[in-house]
């Protein structure tokens, strides 16, 4: 992860003297069958360090494609959400907040994972700070046609109504929802795609946060902001592929003690 953090990785000794790790954080992974070795490094992250954090955040995006609750028993499926259990059952609180791929996640799949739905953003505080989470999607603004649809899928009337459709249905469906965006990605400037000013002052001031976690842009990045009140940090989580080089991804940590450490996708801190 890139311009995510500063400090100095400690020495094997001075490390186990560092204050526990309270929450994780980590966002769009994109599994898929057609990349097993990034599911195999995010199977081996809950088998590791999500095993020695008090909380776990999943920002969004944590599969590709999500067609409802109904698919949970797909192998690929099957297997991340028995691993999240075991980190549940391990003593770990994990929480959920929805991605643009993956918002028909509902209570089954919650209920398997034992994991808690969270709504986008989410403020809370924890290590002296406040905190605002969130996908990210939301802060796009200037990406027009992108929230018009969001706010149309997310209606619960426009999911009934596609849940109730056959699941193959639904796949295909998103698949081609899914070669469309694409299509259309190709299309537009990087800026439209990136989180506006004006709606990241809005969240950070909405909810009377002093520091934003969140994913989906894939720009990892570590952003200040002057404010009379003292600065606010932006910290935009990498997304995942290791199955191509150079391989991507990672996840923040947050110590007791309020710090912030950035890791890779190997679990290496970043520079």
């Amino acid at each position: 992860m890139s311009d995510i953090s500063h400090p100095v990785p400690a020495a094997p000794d001075a490390a186990a003297a560092q204050p526990a790790t309270v929450a994780l954080f980590v966002s769009d992974l994109h599994l898929q069958p057609e990349m097993p070795r990034t599911t195999q490094a995010f199977l081996d992250f809950l088998a590791g360090p999500a095993r020695r954090t008090q909380q776990l955040y999943l920002l969004g995006d944590l599969f590709e494609a999500w067609a409802g609750d109904d698919d949970i028993d797909a192998p690929l499926h099957r297997r991340v959400v028995d691993a999240l259990r075991a980190v549940a059952d391990a003593g770990v609180t994990i929480f959920w907040i929805a991605g643009n791929r993956d918002f028909l996640i509902g209570p089954q799949f919650a209920a398997a994972a034992g994991l808690t739905l969270l709504p986008d953003p989410y403020p809370l505080t924890i290590a002296g700070h406040r905190i605002v989470l969130s996908h990210g999607d939301l802060l796009c603004t200037d990406d027009h046609r992108y929230m018009a649809f969001r706010a149309q899928v997310r209606q619960p009337q426009w999911q009934q109504q596609a849940l109730a459709l056959p699941l193959e249905r639904r796949k295909a469906i998103i698949v081609e929802l899914r070669d469309g965006s694409r299509a259309e990605q190709r299309m537009k400037s990087a800026d439209i795609m990136d989180a506006n000013d004006t709606a990241v002052a809005a969240m950070f001031d909405a909810n009377d946060a002093e520091l934003m976690i969140h994913g989906h842009t894939h720009r990892p990045a570590r952003h200040v902001y002057p404010h009379p009140d003292g600065q606010r940090l932006r910290y935009v989580l990498p997304d995942w592929d290791c199955d191509t080089a150079p391989t991507r991804g990672g996840w923040l940590a947050l110590r007791a003690d309020g710090a912030l450490q950035g890791f890779d996708a190997g679990g290496q801190p970043s520079a």
